[in-house]
């Protein structure tokens, strides 16, 4: 599979990628999906590769909800 992002290294893995990174490149995986744009050999890896981006912006977004709880709660403690 080729790399369809533009901010990432190519052949990146999913794991070392930013929330932006990940999340501009399942816009990118999602829309070439839809527009057939992939040739059919390529669509069930560019499927995967969606779904560890989309479990990737997950991880950030958990991460980020984890220490905005915990600011909160440090906030009504003080």
């Amino acid at each position: 599979m080729t790399d369809v992002s533009p901010t990432a290294t190519p052949g990146a893995d999913v794991a070392s990628l930013s929330y932006e990174e990940a999340r501009d490149e399942l816009v990118q995986v999602v829309n070439r999906l839809e527009q057939g744009a992939a040739p059919l050999e390529e669509s069930p890896a560019l499927g995967e590769r969606g779904g560890a981006l989309a479990r990737r912006c997950e991880e950030w977004l958990v991460g980020a909800k984890a220490r905005l709880d915990a600011a909160r709660a440090a906030a009504e403690e003080s």
